[in-house]
């Protein structure tokens, strides 16, 4: 033991040691030196920056022999046909003109086309409202006005103005007739109570009509989970109305009072037992 306890005292006690962790940890400092202010600046630019100049409304050769003067280089990302510009004209840029870049960037240049580019339009007819738009833009083609009719169901696309199918320019407006929920015809109500709540929904639903808030309402008379009253309580309602629903549950599945703790005082009852003026 005393001989290994000698060998570790004279290897730490070595001046040696030291002076090779001392060089090790200088050169680590003079490599982090020269990466930091000498290799990594020279490597990405570092206090260079170029202003993108603006190459929108130049022709592409114009853009890209702009863009090479200032030492950037670009991409054609996508093509557009936008009537407000001559074919190959630029429309947009990316990034935008004015912008602080380093050298060498790539710009991302939309280009007008000569000819503008065809789509097919889908059938939205039936579709949500929401679905309807988003194939139309999906496609290229853009949502016009909206207008609403008389039918059973809700925000769903009655006509379009275009038919599906057609070849068009992208970008045409295509304009949506869209059901406001309400019927044009006249429907008989019918008459749901006693009927269990599912029942109730598919009569009502056949009938021309939609179920609209169901509540819950303790009774004694009906069984659970049937109808006990409808509201508007009338014979006839316009298709697409809806009717609110007042169905029966359990008498005892809540309690008479919800409202708060209920407090057993019996001092006070004892009181009023004694006091002769309360037994009058």
């Amino acid at each position: 033991m005393n001989r290994i306890k000698n060998i570790f005292i004279s290897i730490f006690t070595d001046r040696r040691l030291f002076i090779t962790l001392a060089s090790i940890i200088g050169a680590g400092i003079v490599v982090a030196f020269l990466l930091d202010f000498l290799i990594m600046p020279s490597y990405t630019n570092y206090n260079e920056g170029i202003t993108v100049p603006d190459v929108t409304k130049v022709s592409l050769d114009e853009a890209t022999s702009l863009l090479d003067e200032y030492g950037l280089r670009h991409e054609v990302l996508d093509r557009r046909a936008n009537s407000a510009y001559p074919a190959d004209y630029i429309i947009d840029q990316a990034p935008s003109a004015q912008q602080i870049v380093k050298p060498n960037r790539k710009v991302y240049l939309t280009v007008n086309t000569a000819t503008t580019p065809q789509t097919v339009v889908p059938d939205v007819v039936n579709m949500s409202l929401r679905n309807a738009e988003i194939q139309l833009e999906n496609h290229g083609l853009t949502v016009g006005t909206k207008s609403y009719e008389s039918s059973r169901f809700r925000n769903t696309i009655l006509r379009q103005s275009v038919a599906a199918g057609d070849t068009v320019s992208r970008g045409t407006v295509v304009n949506l007739a869209v059901s406001d929920g309400l019927g044009s015809r006249i429907v008989e109500v019918p008459d749901v109570v006693g009927l269990r709540l599912s029942e109730a929904q598919q009569t009502i639903t056949k009938a021309g009509l939609r179920v609209g808030e169901v509540r819950f309402q303790p009774s004694r008379e009906f069984t659970p989970n049937t109808v006990i009253s409808y509201s508007p309580d009338e014979e006839e309602l316009t298709e697409g109305e809806s009717l609110f629903l007042i169905v029966a549950e359990r008498f005892d599945a809540r309690e008479a009072v919800e409202s708060g703790a209920i407090i057993d005082d019996s001092t006070s009852v004892n009181q009023q037992n004694q006091n002769p003026e309360n037994q009058e």
